[in-house]
């Protein structure tokens, strides 16, 4: 029997969620609505930071861009116990710990230890990737716990593939999704779309699939109700686990 996990969405790729005993936090992102660079936010967080209160991890996708890291997402980094990133990201924030792809690296959970593996992602195609940055993926692993799997801002079915390849027993796979597209690079998607997440999500049929990624920001061409009405086109949605910002969802 494995625990369940609680995994609470705080807006656009920001979940908090309880595993072994520690607080991990996914891409922060804490401002109020406006403009943010070159992006527009269209709401603020549902939980503001100090109520989610200690964060042990922060699994942080990539730090370029303002709707994965934005300025009070970044300003919270420095109260995390440990934050982990890409190796550019890592030049770039001065606490933070780089990941190469497929590295791992151990901590201590609630009496057990927990593995966290940077895994393969890529924001965009490859043709774009010079412009779109380096991006990372994450898989959680602790003994009586569900392995999870944290997508990042990933666009591509392939590179989940390989991740599959690698970790057959994701049990709970959250998803960046919402279809971004930036006008700078053109029509080009840079993180999954509801079909491109469907094919992710067979790669794992016995997974719980957690969309994320799809509130909050004008940028997103497929938003939440887009999302969920495209979704059963392409996958059963007994499986979807959908987070409603600012609420507890127990996973079991």
């Amino acid at each position: 029997m494995t625990h369940p996990i609680t995994l609470t969405l705080v807006g656009g790729p920001t979940v908090a969620f309880e595993y072994a005993g520690l607080r991990f936090l996914t891409d922060p992102t804490f401002d109020p609505p406006g403009p943010s660079g070159n992006l527009t936010k269209l709401a603020g967080p549902a939980l503001p930071r100090d109520s989610i209160g200690r964060v042990d991890v922060v699994l942080l996708s990539h730090d370029e861009h303002e709707d994965n890291l934005d300025v009070s997402g970044r300003a919270a980094l420095a109260d995390a116990g440990l934050v982990l990133t890409t190796p550019e990201g890592s030049q770039r924030i001065g606490n933070a710990r780089g990941m190469a792809r497929w590295e791992s690296l151990t901590v201590d959970g609630d009496d057990v230890p927990i593995t966290i593996t940077a895994v393969a992602a890529r924001h965009g195609s490859s043709a774009v990737k010079h412009l779109a940055g380096q991006v990372t993926g994450f898989v959680l692993e602790a003994d009586g716990w569900p392995t999870v799997y944290v997508s990042g801002d990933n666009a591509s079915v392939g590179k989940a593939t390989q991740v599959a390849q690698r970790f057959p027993g994701v049990a709970v796979a959250v998803l960046f999704a919402g279809a971004a597209k930036s006008p700078r690079i053109g029509d080009v998607l840079l993180t999954l779309d509801a079909e491109r997440a469907a094919q992710v999500a067979a790669l794992w049929p016995g997974a719980s699939i957690v969309p994320v990624h799809i509130d909050d920001w004008a940028h997103f061409t497929q938003p939440r109700e887009a999302f969920l009405a495209d979704w059963v086109r392409y996958a059963d949605d007994s499986r979807l686990a959908v987070a409603t910002r600012g609420q507890p969802l127990v996973l079991p």
